[in-house]
């Protein structure tokens, strides 16, 4: 690979930062990328408005919210997947995601077929 882990991590988070407004409508304020060993973990910031965090005050939005949430973005599991193949050249060999409503923050996590990190060491 001749670009560098910062370099890619930094592409990851604009590109996911992009694919957010099309396919869900609105973008967080920053996302973060960071490849660790056969990992790239995504972590999306501010992504949730003052209204939605109105809705998680009981259990029950919360737990809706959530559920609702990660429907979206699971829905869209196969374009992300695509998306880090074609950055990173590595087949991801599962996806998690989840959403905190505390903190309004989302982590995406994406296995590898391989080791990224070390082979752009």
């Amino acid at each position: 690979m001749d670009r560098s882990k910062g370099i890619l991590e930094a592409e990851i988070s604009k590109t996911l930062t992009h694919w957010e407004k099309n396919y869900l409508g609105r973008g967080s304020i920053s996302v973060k990328s960071d490849i660790l060993r056969d990992m790239v973990i995504v972590t999306l910031h501010r992504i949730l408005t003052p209204a939605v965090y109105s809705l998680c005050r009981d259990k029950e939005g919360l737990l809706s919210l959530k559920r609702n949430r990660n429907s979206l973005v699971e829905s869209g599991a196969e374009d992300l997947k695509k998306i880090i193949f074609t950055l990173t050249n590595q087949e991801v060999v599962s996806f998690h995601t989840d959403i905190s409503t505390t903190s309004g923050e989302r982590v995406m996590v994406f296995k590898l077929s391989s080791d990224l990190e070390n082979k752009l060491a």
